[in-house]
C-alpha cells in the first residue's frame, strides 16, 4: 500500500476509502485513497510567470482537464525523498515482491532482535500461538456442530456438545489474550527501534566532515534517510510481524479444514483466491494513480503554503499576488478534482468486477458443498465449519497481502537509511591523533581547496602565517575565497592540496576534537537556535565552567549584548523563538550581538570573525572591533568588507579568485597600490565631502 507525504516529510498510509484534505504545519496536503485511474495524466508546464485568469473559463468548467497542457504553468517540483522509490515499486509485480520477501524478513527480524530479543520472541511467538488457537477453535466448533446435528433428544445432544463448546470458548479466549500480548510486545519494539535508528542517524550527521554537506549526492541521500528511511525501520518490523501473523492464520485455517475434511481444502482456496487477486489489483492500481497525480498535488501544496504563511504574507500583499495565486490554485484544483472523479469511477468498476468474481467463486463453493452434502461425502457439521473457515481465511489472506506490499516498499526506504550510514562513515574523519592544547604559530603552506563539481579551486595555493596575539585580516571581493580559507584555518575543511601546521605539526596528524576546541568562529551565517538567551551564548562552550573563561555576562558585555538581553521579558532566561509559549524574537542586529557573545564566551585561542558586524549598527560595530583588537592571548582572523575596521590589523592578506595577490600592513598596501587601495578608496569616497 502506498504512503504519501507533504513536502515537509509527513506521511499517511493509503487505505481503500475516500480521500480527505489534512492540514499540516505549513499548508495542506491531499490524502487520496482507493483504486485509481490507470493512465498517467499530463501536468502543467514550466513557465511560472504567465498571466492566469482568476476563475476557470466556460470550456474549463465543461472539461476540467482542458488546461492541463497549458504552457503557462508553475514549474515541476523535484521528486521528494519520501517518494524516491515510487516508480520502482509501482513497476514491480506482486510475485516479484514475494520472491524477495525471505531476505527482507531476515533483515527485519535481525533489526528487532538487536533491539530486544524478548519482545521479538514474544511478538512473533505469541502470534504463532494465536494462529494455532484458530485451528483448535475450528476443530472444536466442528465437534460442537457434529454433536448438535446428530440424532437423538435435544438435551442429550447439547450435553454431548458441551465439552467441545468449552474447548471452542477457551480457544477463542486464548487467541484473544495471545493476540493482545503479542500486540503489546510488538508495540514495545517500535519506540526502541526508533530510538536506535534515530540516534545512529544523528551520530552520523553530526560527526561527518563539513565538506560532505557540499556534495549534492550526499545531501540528497541524507534527506531521504532522514525524511523516510529511518522512519521505516519500525515499519518493516511491524509489517514482518503482520505478515507472519497473516500467513499463520491462513495455514492454521487450512490445517483445520484438512483435519475436518481434506476435500474441503480446494474449496477454501477457490473461494479465497479471487478476493486476494482483487485486493492486489486495487493496491497496485492505487499506487500507479498516486504516481500519475503526485506532481500536481505537490504543486497544490506549494501554492497553499504561499497563500497561508506568515513569511510570504508581506510580499503577497505588497505585490498584490492574491489573484495570480488563487487563479493558479483554482486551475490545479480543478484538474485534481477531475482526476479524483475518474478515480472514484475506476475504483467502483474495479470493486464491482472483483466483487462479482468473488461472488461467483463463493457461489461455486456453496454449490460444491451442496453437492457433497447431498452425496453424503461431507457431513453437515464439516460444511458449516468450512464456511466459518472461509471467512477467517479471507481475513488472514487480506492481511498477508497488505503486509507484503507494505513490507517491500518500506524495505526499499530502509535500505536508503543503511546506505547513507555507510556513506557517512566513509566521510567521517577517524578519531585519534596527537592532542593539542594551543599554538604559538599557524603556518598555511601552498594550501588549495576545490569544492565538488567545480572546475576552479575556491582557494588556490595560498600561504600565510597566523601568530598568537596578532590580528590578521582577509580582504577581497565576493567569491575571492576568504570564507573558505577561514574554514580551512578552523579545521572545518581538509585541504585538497598543501599543508596547515600548528607549531610545525601537520594538523592532519592532530586530534580533530582537541584542535576544534581551540577555535571559535563568529560567522556571518548563523542559526537562530530555539533556546534561551543564556543557552544561545553558553552553547558555544556548553561543557565548561565560567572559571575557565569569561562569564556569560562578560561575553555579552563585550559583544554589546548585555543591555539588550536584560531588557527582554525574562532577561537571560527568555526563550528566543515565537513558535513556543512565551517565546520572544530578536532583530537581525540583536541576534548578531548574541552570536558574537557566543564566540567570545567560547574563548578559543584562534578567533575567526567572518563579517561579524554585517547586521550591527555603527555604535555596536565600533565597540565589537575595539574588543577584538584587545586579544593579546589569542590570534584573530578578521574578514570584513568594511575596510576601516581592518586598517589596524597586524597584516592584511588580499585575495582574488582564490589566490593571494597582496599582503602587508594597511599603510604598505595603500602605498603600493593595487586592489586593496582601490577598494579602500572606493569606500572612503563615500565619506568625502
Amino acid at each position: 500500500m502506498a504512503k504519501e507525504a507533504g513536502p515537509d516529510g509527513t506521511r499517511s498510509r493509503f487505505g481503500l476509502g475516500g480521500g480527505a484534505v489534512e492540514p499540516t504545519r505549513t499548508g495542506v496536503r491531499q490524502r487520496a485513497a482507493g483504486a485509481a485511474d490507470d493512465s498517467a495524466e499530463p501536468v502543467p508546464g514550466d513557465d511560472p510567470g504567465g498571466e492566469q485568469p482568476d476563475r476557470p473559463t466556460t470550456a474549463e468548467r465543461d472539461d476540467p482537464t482542458a488546461r492541463q497542457d497549458d504552457p503557462a504553468a508553475l514549474p515541476e517540483l523535484a521528486d521528494p525523498g519520501w517518494f524516491h522509490h515510487g516508480a520502482t515499486f509501482a513497476e514491480t509485480s506482486f510475485w516479484s515482491v514475494a520472491r524477495r520477501l525471505p531476505a527482507i524478513i531476515r533483515e527485519a527480524v535481525a533489526l528487532a532482535w538487536g533491539v530486544s530479543r524478548t519482545d521479538t520472541l514474544a511478538a512473533i511467538g505469541l502470534n504463532i500461538l494465536a494462529g494455532i488457537m484458530i485451528t483448535f477453535g475450528l476443530l472444536a466448533t466442528s465437534t460442537v456442530l457434529r454433536e448438535l446435528f446428530a440424532s437423538g433428544p435435544t438435551p442429550d445432544r447439547v450435553r454431548s456438545a458441551a465439552p467441545g463448546l468449552a474447548v471452542a470458548a477457551l480457544a477463542v479466549m486464548a487467541k484473544g489474550g495471545l493476540t493482545i500480548a503479542a500486540g503489546w510486545a510488538q508495540a514495545r519494539l517500535a519506540p526502541q527501534i526508533n530510538y536506535r535508528v534515530e540516534l545512529r542517524l544523528f551520530e552520523a550527521t553530526t560527526s561527518v566532515d563539513l565538506a560532505a554537506f557540499d556534495d549534492a549526492g550526499f545531501a540528497e541521500e541524507m534527506d531521504r534517510a532522514r525524511d523516510r528511511g529511518m522512519t521505516e525501520a519500525a515499519s518493516i518490523v511491524d509489517d514482518t510481524v503482520n505478515l507472519i501473523t497473516g500467513v499463520v492464520g491462513v495455514i492454521a485455517t487450512a490445517a483445520a479444514v484438512t483435519v475436518i475434511q481434506p476435500l474441503l481444502l480446494p474449496c477454501l482456496l477457490v473461494a479465497a483466491v479471487p478476493s486476494a487477486v482483487t485486493a492486489i489489483r486495487i493496491a497496485r492500481r492505487e499506487y500507479v494513480a498516486l504516481l500519475a497525480r503526485i506532481t500536481r498535488r505537490r504543486r497544490m501544496w506549494m501554492l497553499a503554503t504561499l497563500m497561508a504563511n506568515r513569511l510570504t504574507a508581506v510580499e503577497v500583499r505588497t505585490y498584490q499576488m492574491r489573484g495570480f495565486l488563487l487563479g493558479e490554485y483554482r486551475r490545479v484544483m480543478t484538474m485534481e478534482t477531475a482526476a479524483q472523479l475518474r478515480l472514484v469511477r475506476s475504483q467502483t468498476s474495479t470493486r464491482v468486477g472483483g466483487g462479482s468474481i468473488a461472488g461467483l467463486a463463493t457461489f461455486a463453493v456453496y454449490a460444491v458443498l451442496g453437492w457433497l452434502l447431498l452425496a453424503g461425502v461431507v457431513p453437515l457439521a464439516a460444511a458449516a465449519t468450512a464456511m466459518l473457515a472461509l471467512q477467517a481465511a479471507r481475513t488472514s489472506l487480506g492481511n498477508t497481502i497488505h503486509a507484503t506490499n507494505s513490507l517491500y516498499e518500506d524495505a526499499l526506504y530502509y535500505r536508503d537509511f543503511l546506505t547513507f550510514l555507510d556513506r557517512a562513515d566513509s566521510r567521517t574523519r577517524s578519531s585519534g591523533g596527537d592532542p593539542v592544547a594551543g599554538f604559538e604559530e599557524i603556518r598555511v603552506e601552498e594550501v588549495s581547496l576545490s569544492y565538488p563539481d567545480t572546475d576552479e579551486p575556491a582557494v588556490d595555493q595560498v600561504s600565510l602565517t597566523v601568530r598568537r596575539g596578532e590580528v590578521i585580516a582577509l580582504v577581497g571581493e565576493n567569491g575571492s575565497g576568504k570564507t573558505t580559507l577561514a574554514k580551512l584555518l578552523a579545521g572545518l575543511y581538509q585541504p585538497t592540496g598543501g599543508t596547515i601546521r600548528w607549531d610545525g605539526v601537520d594538523v592532519a596528524t592532530l586530534d580533530a576534537g582537541s584542535l576544534g576546541a581551540n577555535v571559535a568562529v563568529l560567522s556571518q551565517d548563523w542559526w537562530r537556535f530555539p533556546f534561551t538567551a543564556r543557552q544561545n551564548i553558553t552553547i558555544g562552550r556548553y561543557d565548561r565552567t565560567d572559571e575557565a573563561g569569561p562569564t556569560v555576562v562578560d561575553a555579552a558585555k563585550a559583544a554589546t549584548a548585555h543591555e539588550m538581553v536584560t531588557g527582554l521579558p525574562h532577561g537571560y532566561d527568555t526563550l528566543l523563538d515565537r513558535s513556543f509559549k512565551d517565546g520572544h524574537d530578536l532583530s537581525g542586529g540583536q541576534w548578531q550581538r548574541l552570536v558574537a557573545a557566543r564566540g567570545l564566551y567560547r574563548h578559543g585561542q584562534l578567533l575567526i570573525c567572518d563579517e561579524p558586524s554585517a547586521a550591527l549598527d555603527a555604535r555596536a560595530e565600533h565597540a565589537l572591533f575595539q574588543r577584538l583588537r584587545r586579544q593579546p592571548d589569542r590570534a584573530v582572523v578578521l574578514i570584513t568588507h568594511r575596510l576601516a575596521n581592518v586598517r589596524h590589523a597586524d597584516r592584511i592578506y588580499v585575495l582574488r579568485d582564490g589566490k593571494l595577490i597582496e599582503e602587508g600592513t594597511h599603510d604598505q598596501l595603500v602605498e603600493t597600490g593595487g586592489l586593496y587601495r582601490e577598494l579602500f578608496e572606493l569606500q572612503a569616497s563615500g565619506y568625502a565631502e
